[in-house]
């Protein structure tokens, strides 16, 4: 085989080797040839999209298959132009500078039903020869939206419910919490005020879940899981009862994905009185995991001109090959990237 090495790698900026809204990866393409080879491109490519697909099976005999994906970007860089080039017989190295797009996208993220993907690709094209390729998925998290409503106010909820079944009376349960939004590693504090008017036993449990919801074609796929759950001591029929909780939030918990029109990932604050042999009376509330990741140090302020892509790196139109492959002139303009998909608003609902 002609080609005995293509790959893509690229540089980690911080310990977590996580990358946000308008940071500059920096990499290289590796080409190595037992022979001098013809080429006659080599093209960088920077993707974000999204796809979600799943069965759903109706009886023995009837299915559904659903899917659905969404692009948030491509950008695209010719690292030789179009035409046919010899490379030398060798290893060859080339490095680019890739600017991830400073706009509103989801996160990095994957399950069995769906996935958000960031990469950097590599394509090499031959005359009559098959494409190849080579990728490098890196981990993209979102800068907090802060404009999210309600993202930092006090959320407040109550609820009662009457014993009828074995036992009588009212249950009453008031719910405050200091806000929406958290950041990984932050203590979450719920104050309940609990009204046990009943003849009944009652036990103030809490729930951190998390909910992952799919679309597609009309279709929602939801998952649910539970984070946490704390269970309080039980509080005794005809009586009140302040208590406080304090929860904090897993510091592995992911941040929450409510910027996707395919894939949401949510959180939930469930509190409930249990109470046996009836159904318990519950509030949930939504809870809005921050991102937490490090800004690297003497990081410089993007560059006004590069924007959206790429740092400008060139190449002779003559080549002149050597083991590190630089370039001497600037190469025209050229990428494109795909619009990001107007997103109708989110609304918690409980």
């Amino acid at each position: 085989m002609t080609i005995k090495n293509f790959q893509i790698e690229y540089d980690s900026i911080n310990s977590q080797n996580i990358f946000t809204n308008g940071d500059t990866i920096n990499g290289r393409i590796v080409v190595e040839v037992s022979k001098e080879t013809s080429v006659q491109s080599l093209t960088f490519i920077g993707k974000g999209s999204a796809k979600v697909c799943w069965h759903e099976y109706y009886g023995q005999h009837s299915s559904g298959y659903y899917w659905s994906d969404e692009k948030y970007y491509e950008i695209k860089q010719r690292i030789l132009r179009a035409g046919t080039d010899f490379i030398p017989k060798g290893r060859h190295v080339f490095p680019f500078s890739f600017k991830v797009p400073n706009r509103k996208m989801p996160s990095s993220f994957k399950s069995s039903v769906g996935k958000i993907v960031h990469k950097l690709k590599a394509e090499l094209k031959q005359s009559m020869k098959l494409t190849k390729k080579a990728k490098a998925h890196f981990t993209f998290v979102s800068k907090a939206d802060m404009t999210i409503p309600g993202l930092m106010e006090p959320q407040h909820d109550c609820t009662d419910k009457k014993i009828t079944v074995f036992g009588s009376g009212i249950i009453a349960m008031d719910v405050h919490t200091q806000r929406m939004g958290y950041h990984p590693g932050e203590d979450l504090q719920v104050k309940v005020e609990i009204h046990n008017l009943s003849s009944r036993d009652v036990k103030p449990k809490f729930v951190l879940y998390e909910k992952q919801s799919f679309f597609a074609q009309g279709n929602r796929n939801v998952c649910t899981q539970n984070v946490l759950k704390e269970t309080l001591e039980s509080i005794a029929p005809h009586s009140k009862r302040r208590v406080k909780k304090v929860i904090t939030i897993p510091r592995s918990l992911p941040p929450s994905i409510l910027n996707s029109s395919i894939i949401q990932l949510e959180y939930r604050l469930k509190i409930f009185l249990g109470v046996k042999y009836a159904i318990n009376p519950e509030i949930k509330l939504p809870i809005v995991v921050l991102p937490a990741f490090e800004v690297p140090a003497g990081q410089q302020p993007p560059d006004p001109a590069a924007a959206y892509g790429f740092e400008q790196f060139g190449r002779s139109r003559k080549q002149s090959w050597s083991k590190a492959s630089q370039s001497s002139d600037l190469p025209p303009p050229y990428g494109a990237h795909a619009e990001y998909p107007t997103l109708s608003d989110y609304k918690y609902r409980r």
